[in-house]
């Protein structure tokens, strides 16, 4: 997994109040009607003919039955490989299956896979190192082709093509030695050590993994144009293997999925997946309230009593191991020299009252966190406390790491003989919350004498890959997002050296430009520890790095907050595949 980009809790803080704000929604497009089919003509019989009947009234088509989810960020492209965004990630429910999904206990459900390996079953080898998968024979694709093994060794070949620039090719460069097929419906994987997140993070149905591509409609573009860096697949994946297939993606207004009539699972109760996208958090709230969103993401502690209010729907909650984070630059190429000093980043954190943010925007329903594992349990070192909020403090390390209070009221510090700034670049993407918190933070640091450089971008740019030129790859000393690890696997590559991405090298997650060889190898050891309490320990370890070093900031520990339209029934959220039941789900009339 590169990692999961993605956007959390949409409400609005003024910047001296942090109080919400709200906005008028514009007008959304409507949920396209199913096209209507006509019945076949009967057969004529070899009889004297007779008269006519009487005509009778035409029995009226039922209504298609379409589901309405609000994005309130666009993605940036639908094929697995080509996209770290959360946005795109959880579409795969529908339409892209893996070896098995997670339920609402993070327990696998099967999908391509025809059982779950284990050493019991012959599936998980002694020595850990070679895992088996039986497949299931009826699997298809949704244009008729029958599913093999062969598909996901063409998948395992596309991530680590050198030809092609995809977000990470982790884990399979770093932990797997082949991917095979022993006959059509038998998958062999090995790995080069034991690798303990191989259920999470080898072709399942996560955000932790791609789960598979069509070998029969992708190799002819790689053997034709070389890469599948500009497949027409990436954004019109017309062909998949889920409940549902992709239809059309205009872009501004929505993304259409109907059912696929090959799907080899349960059939889905309703007939369309319909993405509205909307400008912002106030539309998409708006839009919930009048009924005309079934499924409503990342709402705030602050909207629950709106929408509960409104009686048009409920709220649902899980916990997916997510954190809204801040990230470090420690590149001294694109950052503030001021960055290579972990007191000084100790500094920035101590100068952020992170609890009164917490406090007044999200109604104390949850905290600043720790540790990047603290909503991923076991794994986070309940010993490891925020950052408390000292201003004095940072204002103390500040002056001891050499940057003084300039004329102007800024930091400042002679380097080479060159008077440099402490002048912060902070980007984000552009969500309401994120801009106005912004603000609010840049009071808090200038009155310790930092300054601010404020930059939003759009989601589908700001979460671009360092192949397309991502904002987070290019200049900046602090970005912020909503992250986590492999959930429910605590697995993470992004903070390892070799995920620095380069010209020869472009795929890599490690956009901070981070690498500490001690930490790399705890990463690797924690991978190849099969032992759970030994596992933890190692993580503990890493943790209290990453804590030291100051090289990642937990905002806030950022637990899934959905709304469900009163007529949308059998929903069931999960953190590991959000949209796991989806052939579950039924609309109702009221």
């Amino acid at each position: 997994m590169f990692y999961k980009l993605m956007t959390r809790l949409t409400a609005g803080i003024a910047a001296a109040s942090l109080v919400l704000a709200a906005c008028a929604a514009p007008a959304a497009p409507e949920a396209p009607a199913a096209v209507a089919t006509t019945a076949l003509e009967p057969t004529l019989a070899a009889v004297e003919p007779t008269a006519p009947p009487e005509p009778t009234a035409a029995e009226p088509e039922a209504a298609p039955k379409v589901v309405t989810i609000t994005f309130t960020q666009e993605p940036d492209s639908l094929s697995p490989p080509y996209t770290g965004m959360w946005f795109s990630q959880i579409t795969q429910a529908f339409w892209l299956r893996g070896l098995w999904r997670f339920d609402a206990e993070g327990t696998p459900v099967l999908d391509v896979a025809a059982e779950i390996p284990t050493k019991e079953n012959g599936g998980v080898s002694a020595d850990d190192k070679t895992i088996t998968v039986k497949l299931n024979p009826d699997a298809k694709w949704s244009d008729g082709e029958m599913m093999s093994a062969e598909d996901f060794v063409f998948t395992y070949q596309m991530i680590i093509s050198p030809k092609n620039a995809v977000v990470t090719s982790y884990p399979y460069t770093d932990h797997v030695a082949s991917v095979e097929a022993k006959d059509a419906h038998t998958l062999v994987i090995k790995f080069n050590e034991p690798f303990a997140p191989w259920v999470t993070s080898v072709f399942a149905g996560s955000a932790a993994s791609t789960p598979v591509l069509p070998k029969h409609v992708l190799q002819p573009v790689f053997d034709k144009d070389g890469t599948l860096d500009k497949a027409d697949w990436n954004r019109a994946p017309t062909v998949g293997n889920g409940p549902f297939v992709f239809k059309e993606w205009e872009s501004g207004s929505h993304i259409l999925f109907v059912r696929n009539e090959n799907w080899f699972g349960p059939k889905p109760k309703v007939d369309q997946i319909f993405l509205r996208m909307v400008p912002d958090d106030a539309a998409q709230l708006a839009s919930i309230k009048a009924g005309d969103t079934d499924i409503g993401v990342y709402l705030s502690f602050s909207d629950i009593p709106e929408v509960e209010d409104s009686g048009a729907a409920g709220i649902g909650i899980d916990q997916g191991g997510y954190v809204e984070s801040w990230f470090m630059n420690l590149d001294p190429k694109r950052s503030n020299p001021a960055m290579q000093d972990p007191k000084v980043r100790l500094a920035i954190a101590l100068a952020t009252d992170r609890f009164k943010i917490t406090k007044d925007l999200l109604y104390d329903k949850t905290t600043p966190i720790g540790t990047f594992w603290e909503a991923t349990p076991p794994f986070g070192d309940p010993s490891i406390k925020p950052y408390p909020y000292d201003p004095a403090k940072a204002a103390e390390l500040l002056d001891g790491a050499g940057w003084k209070i300039g004329a102007d009221g800024i930091r400042e510090k002679t380097i080479d003989g060159k008077v440099v700034k402490l002048k912060l670049r902070y980007i984000t993407n552009s969500r309401q919350l994120r801009k106005d918190l912004m603000a609010v933070v840049k009071q808090m640091w200038a009155a310790v004498g930092i300054d601010t450089e404020l930059v939003n971008n759009a989601s589908d740019i700001y979460f671009n890959s360092y192949a397309d030129n991502g904002p987070l790859y290019g200049d900046f000393d602090i970005a912020e997002y909503s992250d986590a690890p492999a959930f429910p696997d605590p697995d993470v590559a992004h903070f390892k050296c070799s995920e620095i991405p380069t010209p020869e090298k472009p795929e890599g997650g490690n956009f901070q430009g981070y690498c500490n060889l001690a930490l790399d190898a705890l990463f690797d050891k924690q991978a190849k520890t099969v032992d759970r309490d030994a596992r933890v320990k190692i993580f503990y370890e890493i943790e209290k790095i990453m804590y030291d070093e100051v090289i990642w900031v937990g905002m806030w520990n950022d637990t899934d907050l959905w709304s469900v339209s009163n007529r949308l029934k059998n929903v069931k959220f999960s953190g590991g595949t959000s949209f796991w039941n989806v052939t579950d789900w039924d609309i109702v009339a009221p």
